[in-house]
């Protein structure tokens, strides 16, 4: 299954936030959307995204209040798909590099929507269902009239 073919059910919508906004603006857009990343845009142009482990990563090392800090300090750099790669190449994708988020983008680079590893993991299982149904039906299916089985 393709990129393009998870975006037709779940839609292209994505939630952006500016480099400058503070990791409590960010948070806010966590909880209200119930999402674990948002993409950081400036204008028009993608520049990082931050997850909840990036959150997560900050805090680790630092006593100070992460609300007040800049996005653009616990922002990572984004790994993009297109719209045709293959499910399947991109659980590769962020199995190597633990993410759990790719921004989608077009032969331009401008963002078009989000996938998530959940996204990937129901087209995946999507695919396997099918295909397990389809030898299911060929297994089953009476052999040609016609054709002599030996029942030997």
């Amino acid at each position: 299954m393709r990129v393009q073919d998870v975006l037709k059910r779940k839609g292209h919508d994505v939630v952006t936030i500016s480099p400058s906004a503070s990791v409590g603006d960010l948070l806010k857009l966590l909880n209200e959307h119930r999402i674990g990343s948002v993409v950081v845009m400036d204008g028009d142009q993608m520049v990082g995204i931050v997850s909840e482990r990036d959150i997560l990563n900050r805090l680790a090392v630092s006593a100070d209040d992460i609300r007040t800090v800049p996005v653009h300090e616990v922002m990572s750099q984004t790994r993009v798909c297109s719209l045709d790669d293959d499910t399947a190449e991109l659980a590769a994708v962020m199995t190597e590099f633990r993410v759990r988020h790719l921004p989608v983008v077009d032969e331009d680079g401008r963002l078009l929507a989000i996938v998530s590893i959940g996204d990937v993991v129901k087209a995946r299982l999507d695919t396997l269902t099918e295909e397990r149904d389809h030898l299911i039906n060929y297994v089953q299916q009476e052999p040609p009239a016609g054709r002599v089985v030996s029942q030997d």
